[in-house]
């Protein structure tokens, strides 16, 4: 089996795309995203216009972080995350361990029924291809999904019983448990190699032959496509090595 190769990753092999939250009403009133965890990436968010909320569930209770240009809010695995709109709002994410994402690592915030099912929640989970109505109504559906199993999480811990919460993170864990080869695959080509880079920077700067200084150069790149339907909002992406690659629930 060939693995993956990532030539030129971004800093730290991250993830890269930039977000429009929806302004989608939910059944709580509220306009914004899809909750989902991710099982082992940290994601950060910098805001770069407008205004609104990143609403979070983890073992510290229920949280409601606002977000307005310049801040940054982050989130370590285990912690589940829902965007809000507050008025056009516009994100860039920063993602940990770039293609694990992609791979499985996001699970969303789905009902039992459905997280016990792998074949019922892929169907749940991927959208039909292009950025057309057909994408966007099951966007849509998707996101009502998603918050419809939230509601109760959010409810039943905010009232200081954090079993539900338990119980869904547990669930995540089971039905990503087999694509966890392929994530270490994705790891080791991805962060795992750009750190293991800089351990072979410094021992050359320690023996005094830099010669690795000899490949400098410069990359750029821009949006491979625009618009696209992410988890929480439409979504710019990259299709760079490294970084954020179209979702799939494989």
């Amino acid at each position: 089996m060939v693995k993956p190769a990532l030539p030129h990753p971004l800093p730290g092999a991250v993830g890269l795309s930039h977000l429009s939250a929806y302004d989608w009403e939910a059944a709580d009133g509220v306009c914004g995203g899809s909750p989902h965890l991710h099982l082992v990436c940290t994601e950060a968010y910098v805001v770069t216009g407008g205004r609104g909320a990143v609403q979070t569930l983890s073992p510290d209770g229920y949280r409601d972080i606002p977000l307005e240009p310049g801040s940054v809010a982050w989130f370590t695995p285990g912690t589940v995350h829902r965007m809000v709109q507050g008025g056009d709002l516009r994100i860039t994410v920063l993602m940990q361990n770039s293609g694990l994402p992609e791979a499985g690592d996001a699970v969303f915030t789905f009902p039992p029924e459905v997280l016990s099912d792998p074949e019922r929640y892929a169907a749940a989970a991927t959208l039909p291809p292009g950025t057309g109505p057909d994408t966007a109504e099951a966007a849509r559906r998707r996101r009502d999904l998603a918050v419809e199993g939230y509601l109760p999480l959010r409810e039943s811990l905010a009232a200081g019983d954090n079993g539900p919460y338990l119980a869904f993170q547990r669930a995540a864990a089971h039905l990503v448990r087999d694509k966890v080869p392929h994530w270490r695959e994705l790891w080791q080509a991805g962060a795992l190699a750009t750190a293991e880079r800089t351990g072979a920077h410094l021992d050359a700067l320690t023996s005094g032959e830099p010669s690795y200084l000899e490949e400098a150069t410069a990359y750029e790149a821009a949006p491979s496509r625009r618009g696209g339907f992410g988890m929480c909002g439409r979504r710019d992406e990259y299709a760079l090595p490294g970084t954020t690659l179209p979702y799939r629930a494989r």
